[in-house]
């Protein structure tokens, strides 16, 4: 079993992809917050991107079927966290604090 660098309800920006505002031409990345991790694929899914469409059928009598749209899993090696002190991406490193294992911003030190 593989290891993922973000947990879910971590804050997140978009490195590369068709979904990316920089890819666009713009300088603002977009953020969102991660619904689900699945460690085993290497993939998140996050709040906001990578939208797909998908076709619903009804299942019981009286419900609608209809186009829904609906974020799919992007690989997570194309997110990268945001740090919750200073708001900037970084990379995370690990410390350990009275025998428990924190998570630490590489660019400021603040532990999360």
């Amino acid at each position: 079993m593989s290891k993922v660098h973000v947990k879910k309800g971590d804050t997140v920006v978009l490195l590369t992809g068709k979904y990316n505002d920089k890819f666009e031409g713009n300088n603002k990345r977009k953020t969102g917050k991660v619904l689900e991790v699945s460690p085993k694929e290497g993939k998140v899914i996050v709040e906001g991107i990578n939208f797909v469409t998908k076709h619903v059928k009804p299942t019981r009598m009286g419900q609608v079927g209809g186009i829904v749209k609906a974020e799919a899993p992007i690989y997570a090696c194309k997110v990268q966290l945001v740090c919750p002190k200073c708001g900037k991406p970084t990379r995370v490193g690990h410390t350990f604090e009275e025998d428990k294992k924190l998570r630490v911003c590489k660019k400021c030190g603040a532990s999360f």
